[in-house]
């Protein structure tokens, strides 16, 4: 039921989501809530003095933002015991998700504050509802490291995690204009060509593009292009290990052995077990690193699997 305009507003935290984009996605309830509390929170409040300009709203604000926000929730949930209403809002989409917000809140549970969430726009599960890749099962990671290797390294550990997964799942990520070109060859080397990626930009906004492929194709799309600008959102179809192993028995083959294909890709090419497993990892869009246990677990098999009896001859 819509909240009585004539009733006073319940003390409490109050978390709102604002716009990504298009100002048209705030909620009504939001637009109450601002209205009517006593202060409200901002990880900019430059930035949210727009947003209250144009749906005047003459709310006082106060700044909770990343550098601040220890010390301003001790002042904040002070306020917040006294009986006080205070909405919280970051720079668009809702506080807590990659944006300032959590620990306040965590402070106010923690104080006996009441804590209510208002719903609205967000980027991740804008861009998930809209992928075309499974929406069953999810995971949200928020921006991936800036640093190149820690950034491989990282993606390396998802894909060894994901894999033994029994469905698909999507994982998604936020990522800077400047950072996506290296994100998607680091994806492309972990996972193989044939990874299935999606790329949404600007979403909500006048410029909104969903770019949909493999992850070689979506690369091939946006090389060529002068300049990548915009916010963007990364989703990444992360298929279960078995699956390739399953259409292969499905098409009356059984999968052949890792330790069998680098033996072989070692007497074609000449490369060394390092090398051959690399390649290997990329063909079949998997992990190296998950790739690498699996043959150990071949080998731990074959010492384990009992010998044969010598016949008597």
């Amino acid at each position: 039921m819509a909240a009585d305009p004539e009733a006073p507003l319940a003390p409490g935290l109050y978390l709102v989501a604002t716009p990504i984009g298009n100002l048209g996605d705030i909620t009504l309830r939001a637009l109450d809530v601002l209205k009517r509390v006593d202060r409200i929170a901002c990880e900019d409040t430059r930035q949210t003095q727009k947003l209250l300009n144009h749906f005047e709203i003459a709310t006082p604000t106060v700044s909770c933002h990343l550098h601040n926000e220890r010390q301003r929730a001790a002042e904040l949930v002070d306020a917040l015991k006294s009986g006080g209403r205070i909405a919280l809002v970051s720079d668009a989409g809702m506080p807590g998700i990659s944006d300032p917000g959590g620990w306040l809140a965590a402070q106010a549970i923690a104080a006996g504050v009441t804590v209510i969430p208002i719903p609205g726009a967000n980027a991740a599960l804008s861009a998930l509802v809209a992928s075309g890749l499974p929406a069953g099962e999810f995971l949200f990671f928020g921006f991936l490291p800036e640093k190149a290797g820690a950034r491989l390294s990282r993606l390396e550990a998802l894909a060894a995690e994901t894999s033994s997964s029994e469905a698909a799942r999507t994982l998604i990520f936020y990522e800077a204009p400047h950072r996506i070109m290296g994100t998607l060859k680091d994806l492309e080397a972990v996972w193989g060509p044939h990874l299935r990626v999606v790329v949404a930009r600007e979403l909500t906004k006048i410029h909104e593009e969903f770019l949909r492929g493999t992850v070689a194709e979506v690369q091939q799309e946006m090389v060529g292009r002068n300049r990548i600008r915009g916010e963007i959102t990364l989703l990444v179809e992360a298929l279960p290990q078995t699956v390739s192993e399953t259409s292969a028995i499905s098409a009356g083959a059984a999968p052949e052995k890792i330790a069998v294909r680098i033996a072989r890709l070692q007497a074609e090419t000449g490369v060394d077990e390092k090398e051959a497993l690399k390649r290997l990892a990329r063909e079949m869009g998997q992990s190296k690193s998950e790739l690498y246990r699996e043959l150990q677990r071949e080998r731990a098999r074959l010492k384990s699997s009992p010998r044969p009896a010598a016949k008597n001859l």
